[in-house]
């Protein structure tokens, strides 16, 4: 067992340093490279979807009933497609919306950043292509509401703690 380990530090001996950072440097070239054409391979896909999906694109009114990030098998998404989701996905949370649309009640994928902006318990004119909602384009009763801005960590901290004295505070009052 320890001549194993003898035998590593003599090649490591008789390359030298620089052999060694020159293995690491290629080992590592060979990593990006393909990362870089596995990288290019996804974007071509995903520039496919994407035109597929506009091709599909449809409006329709819908009541947004609630808004939850599940993992597919607990999204209530029918098994059709629940079969077609890659291995990666399958373990992944999701943007689930459940509406209305007319008399039924549906589960629906939402884009991430529509999810962000779609308001619950509202009517709204979105654009879907299949179970995917792409796009919000009118809110019954008001504007589109805008994205929230991300909040750093220090700032969640100042929030919470803020937050928390207001209640200790209305507590004392009630006392």
């Amino acid at each position: 067992m320890y001549g194993f380990f003898i035998a590593q530090i003599y090649l490591a001996a008789a390359i030298g340093p620089w052999g060694i950072v020159g293995i690491v440097l290629g080992v590592l070239a060979a990593v990006l490279a393909v990362l870089y054409f596995l990288g290019r391979r996804l974007q071509k896909k995903q520039a496919e979807a994407q035109v597929q999906i506009d091709a599909m694109k449809q409006y329709t009114s819908m009541l947004i009933i609630d808004k939850k990030m599940l993992k597919p098998k607990d999204s209530g998404l029918p098994e059709a497609a629940l079969s077609q989701l890659p291995w990666y996905a399958k373990n992944t949370k999701m943007p689930i919306v459940k509406a209305k649309i007319g008399p039924q009640i549906m589960s629906l994928v939402a884009d991430k950043e529509v999810f962000d902006i779609l308001p619950v318990k509202k009517e709204c004119k979105v654009a879907i292509s299949g179970m995917y909602i792409t796009e919000i384009k009118s809110v019954r009763g008001g504007k589109i509401p805008e994205k929230p801005k991300k909040q750093n960590f220090f700032q969640r901290l100042a929030a919470k703690t803020k937050a928390n004295t207001a209640a200790a505070a209305s507590s004392k009052k009630k006392k």
